[in-house]
């Protein structure tokens, strides 16, 4: 054994003894090596291979690159400067750090990622400017892993006592080594869930173990689970959990509504989603004698069940949020809560917690009221229904308004909550009312300069099996405007109402900063090409030429493409204790106080409102602000597996039409193809470069187009194409599309 590491060491080991030995010193620079250290490091044992480092160790001090702190022990002499930054790994195993120290990304080849993986915190150190005016960095240290946990399938090694996961993530690079006696009873070609354990100093792979079996690839609640389970989400609850909220006392106490704010007798409803199983939300309506509006918005309340240090809370707090996956909800609270005793179901008592507002005809608020209430239910609408309301009354003239000039009958083909039934004169008068003061509300807000996002929504109609059968396109009506307006004004004014009390009270705002230069730039070099143009002078312009730019690509091929675009040109919505308002509302206090069912920090907004109510002192900031962070992170990757959900179910949707051509758009252009949205149904998919065999086509960065040698034939951003499915593949989540041919403009 001995010989073969002598023979191995001497003729295939260190090749360059400097540049190893330099690596080893300035990776670990805070602490001092002697040559034995760095002979076991470097895995070498022979007299031959220790001389040389002594001398390799001598000929660095020397030059002053390495110092002697000790006998026999160096350091490394840096002179570089280090900085931290997120690794943001690509496919091709190289990556790009962003980091607050440098303007742009910094490039980390392949050969300087020294086992940092993707959304790892590492430390790195910068080279001048390279590869095409781009800066180089090597990392030299990792700080903190992003994630321990990745799906993938599992490959039995034959006659051998290991096994590899390969994973599902492009994003990670290297496969993952598990021992037999860690496999978890896995067979060959599952998917499953693997930890990473260890990733030895000359190992070529991290080491893991298998800590669940998800089932076979292509199987629909495998890769659903999968998809869960590569974010950390779960898709059940513990028992235990269950078991506590089984045994809550849900039911209406008499001594309890004597606590609160008795609004029983006021009319009220909920508007929701046909398919809803949830109702957080309800309105209330009154004429009140001296003419005002009295409005009601009215929220489950959560934080009456949900106490403080229990199991319950515990995992609605990990949670964080639901999530909501093509086929199902992954809910935060537990069913007896959720679609139960929370849930503001027509013709029952609930508990709520309500912002209650007095508001004259032109929207004007004179008077407000926050605090906890019971409230009756009188009615349920799904939103079609309400905004069959709304249409079959357009022309009613609401100051001067007669019972029988409403049309209370709601069409039978939208009659969505049950039985088809004639809605009441008093509930129609409402819906209409609110209705008028929604769009004063809306109207007032575009002109503060909120940007209007009613980015088209892709569902699917799902049969028995959750097979797609049909895409069809969620967009925003009145009746969803109405709920909308409501809802941001009972989160603006619960803000605004603790944001300007003195001394400063903590509490957890919803913030949006400005948008990025650089990303409204990129924007405006994208849409030009469309023949949009963009000004971005002040914000009152900056928000004045989106919300016209969104308003003209209004159904027209290129919208879903500049609605992304739009999207991503903005800064990211989170959770914080320090309040900068919210930029794409034009609010300058924003929380989020409607949805405590589905997110925590609702929850947290109700509680810090009733602590402060109650005349309490102002809670532990930093306290807050670690959860705001943990609810921000759970919220990103919740967004991520509904994303997935949506791209796995559009993958299986396009299986079943392999040989039928559709129109496209070219959404981008990258040096290795074009991707490709098909107008009909989203569904997105690539264009290899390879497979474009007509000519040898080359990617102009300039022109952000493909442009063929030959025959001067261009596909560029935006550009109509027809196109026909080449793959479909579940597992990693990728359509491959063949071109067909381009369409004339």
């Amino acid at each position: 054994m001995s010989k073969k590491r002598k023979g191995k060491s001497k003729k295939n080991g260190i090749s360059n003894f400097t540049n190893t030995i330099l690596s080893i010193l300035k990776k670990d620079r805070n602490q001092a090596f002697n040559y034995k250290q760095i002979a076991a490091k470097l895995g070498v044992n022979d007299a031959s291979s220790r001389n040389q480092i002594i001398k390799t160790l001598a000929k660095l001090a020397a030059k002053e690159e390495i110092i002697q702190v000790d006998r026999g022990k160096f350091k490394a002499v840096i002179n570089t400067e280090y900085h931290t930054g997120i690794l943001d790994m690509s496919a091709k195993g190289s990556g790009y750090v962003i980091s607050d120290d440098f303007e742009d990304d910094v490039f980390i080849a392949s050969n300087n990622i020294n086992k940092a993986l993707h959304g790892d915190e590492v430390e790195f150190y910068a080279y001048k400017r390279r590869r095409r005016g781009k800066l180089e960095g090597e990392i030299t240290n990792i700080i903190k892993r992003a994630k321990s946990e990745y799906v993938g399938v599992i490959q039995m090694q034959n006659n051998k006592n290991f096994a590899f996961v390969v994973p599902d993530s492009n994003k990670m690079y290297k496969d993952i080594f598990v021992p037999i006696n860690k496999t978890n009873k896995a067979e060959d070609g599952d998917k499953v869930l693997v930890k990473l354990e260890d990733w030895p100093e000359k190992a070529d792979s991290p080491y893991g173990k298998v800590v669940q079996v998800l089932g076979k690839p292509g199987d629909h609640n495998t890769e659903i689970h999968a998809i869960l389970a590569e974010y950390g989400l779960p898709h059940e609850f513990p028992h235990e959990v269950e078991a506590f909220a089984n045994t809550i006392d849900t039911s209406i106490k008499e001594e309890e509504i004597k606590n609160r704010r008795d609004m029983r007798k006021d009319l009220t409803f909920t508007i929701d989603p046909k398919d809803a199983k949830d109702f957080d939300d309800a309105l209330s309506f009154e004429v009140l004698d001296n003419g005002l509006y009295e409005i009601g918005i009215h929220i489950a309340d959560v934080s009456h069940y949900l106490q403080e240090g229990t199991i319950l809370d515990d995992e609605a707090y990990e949670r964080a949020t639901s999530v909501y996956l093509v086929d199902r909800v992954v809910p935060m609270l537990p069913e007896v809560l959720s679609n139960n005793a929370c849930s503001l179901r027509p013709h029952e008592e609930k508990y709520t917690f309500s912002a209650v507002f007095q508001i004259n005809d032109k929207a004007e608020i004179k008077n407000q009221w926050f605090g906890r209430t019971v409230t009756y239910s009188d009615a349920r609408y799904a939103y079609e229904e309400a905004q069959a309301v709304i249409e079959n009354n357009t022309n009613v003239t609401l100051s001067a308004i007669e019972t029988s000039q409403i049309n209370t009958q709601i069409p039978q083909e939208v009659a969505l909550t049950g039985k088809p039934y004639n809605t009441t004169p008093e509930l129609a008068k409402a819906i209409l009312t609110l209705d008028r003061l929604a769009k004063i509300m809306r109207r007032k807000r575009m002109k503060d300069g909120a940007i209007s996002f009613d980015k088209v929504e892709v569902k699917f109609n799902l049969d028995e099996d959750n097979n797609p059968a049909g895409v069809f396109f969620k967009t925003s009506k009145d009746a969803n405007k109405l709920i909308e307006e409501f809802m941001l004004l009972a989160n603006r004014k619960v803000s605004e109402f603790i944001g300007k009390q003195s001394p400063k009270k903590t509490f957890v705002y919803r913030v949006h900063d400005e948008p990025d230069e650089s990303k409204l730039a990129s924007l405006q070099n994208v849409v030009s090409r469309f023949g949009y143009k963009l000004n971005f002078k002040d914000r009152k312009s900056t928000t004045a030429s989106l919300n016209n730019l969104l308003q003209e690509v209004n159904g027209k091929k290129e919208q879903n493409l500049v609605d992304t675009l739009t999207i991503r040109s903005m800064s990211k919505a989170e959770y914080t204790t320090h309040n900068i308002g919210h930029y794409g509302l034009a609010f300058d206090y924003y929380s989020h106080f409607t949805s405590p069912i589905r997110r925590y920090p609702d929850v947290m907004a109700h509680r810090l409102l009733q602590h402060y109510l109650d005349g309490g002192k102002s809670a532990n900031e930093e306290d807050y602000e670690e959860k705001c962070n943990h609810s921000s992170n759970m919220e990103n990757l919740a967004t991520k597996a509904e994303r997935d959900s949506i791209k796995y179910m559009q993958i299986r949707f396009m299986e079943d039409h392999k040989d039928q051509e559709f129109v496209g758009v070219i959404s981008g252009v990258t040096d290795w193809g074009i991707y490709v949205e098909i107008i009909s149904n989203k569904c997105e998919g690539m264009v290899s470069v390879r497979d474009m065999k007509d000519d040898h086509y080359a990617f102009d960065q300039d022109l952000y187009a493909m442009v063929g040698r030959n025959n001067g034939l261009i596909y560029q951003l935006g550009d109509e194409v027809i196109v026909k499915v080449k793959n479909t593949d579940l597992v990693k989540k990728h359509l491959d599309f063949n071109l067909v041919r381009k369409l004339e403009s």
